[in-house]
């Protein structure tokens, strides 16, 4: 205690071999996802704890962290010798909302080519709005506990485990989908199915003709043949020039899709994103159009 009669701010005990964020200085979070994560814990943390939980994610003071459906399991050296245990917990959608959302990814080609090439399409957000399945948790969907002493919400260990968790997702996408209850190989297994045998009337729009089954056969179901059985027609197109002029049944591109493309630029004004500001800009010009 100071003479002044307040404690004195505590120092965590030094660990080796805790997680270590890579980056040293500025943001954590690289790719979208991270980032649109990190959103949410500067949403919901004081500036203080936060830059003292990016202190401890940099230092290496995370000792461990564990994923699975819901939970986040991870232990944190602090100031004292038992190192403080932390939960992380979101709602796992259960197996009869998963087939939902792999059927809605499934029915659109370009997102299940990304997802099966080991990719995350801005895009997939959209897909999970529409089926009323948010992708990342709002500021009120985190149920987060620390066995820690400090009265703070949430305090310097949960958001040194937020930050390590968001470079987690820098490095495999899928576990924020492991995080909402469906495995990579489960997943991709799923969209695989959808893909081979695609139900009635769910092709990647509503117009007529868009999908398989007894609709009639999509824009992209072409019959496969042998190179040697088509050696005298390998340049005539094998969708006639009609059927690609009929664009109707194909998604609409959403209206940010330039910014979503684009690596995002290193800008903020007033501490906000410059692609955020910019996003509802977007979309205002198409509501107006």
């Amino acid at each position: 205690m100071s003479r002044s009669g307040w404690f004195e701010p505590s120092v965590p005990i030094r660990v080796e071999g805790g997680i270590r964020v890579r980056s040293r200085r500025g943001s954590i979070g690289e790719r979208w996802w991270s980032r649109r994560f990190i959103d949410i814990l500067e949403d919901v943390c004081d500036p203080g704890r936060l830059g003292r939980g990016r202190s401890y994610a940099r230092s290496g003071q995370v000792l461990n962290t564990e994923l699975g459906p819901g939970l986040v399991a991870a232990r944190v050296q602090g100031s004292r010798p038992t190192p403080y245990l932390v939960e992380i917990r979101i709602t796992p959608y259960r197996a009869d909302q998963w087939r939902k959302l792999t059927d809605a990814l499934a029915a659109q080609a370009l997102y299940r080519a990304k997802l099966l090439a080991g990719e995350m399409p801005p895009e997939i957000e959209d897909v999970f709005r529409a089926c009323r399945l948010p992708l990342f948790p709002g500021t009120g969907d985190l149920d987060m506990t620390c066995s820690c002493p400090d009265w703070g919400f949430p305090c310097k260990h949960l958001s040194a485990v937020l930050y390590v968790l968001a470079e987690r997702f820098d490095d495999d996408p899928f576990l924020v989908l492991a995080w909402r209850g469906i495995a990579r190989d489960a997943l991709l297994d799923a969209l695989r199915e959808a893909g081979g045998s695609t139900a009635p009337g769910s092709g990647s729009g509503s117009g007529s003709g868009s999908g398989s089954g007894e609709n009639g056969p999509g824009l992209f179901d072409v019959d496969d043949a042998p190179f040697t059985d088509r050696l005298t027609a390998f340049y005539e197109p094998s969708v006639s020039p009609a059927r690609l002029r009929d664009r109707t049944g194909l998604p609409v591109p959403p209206p940010d899709l330039l910014l979503r493309t684009l690596d995002p630029p290193q800008i903020k004004a007033r501490h906000i994103p410059i692609l955020d500001l910019l996003r509802p800009a977007y979309r205002a010009f198409t509501d107006d159009t």
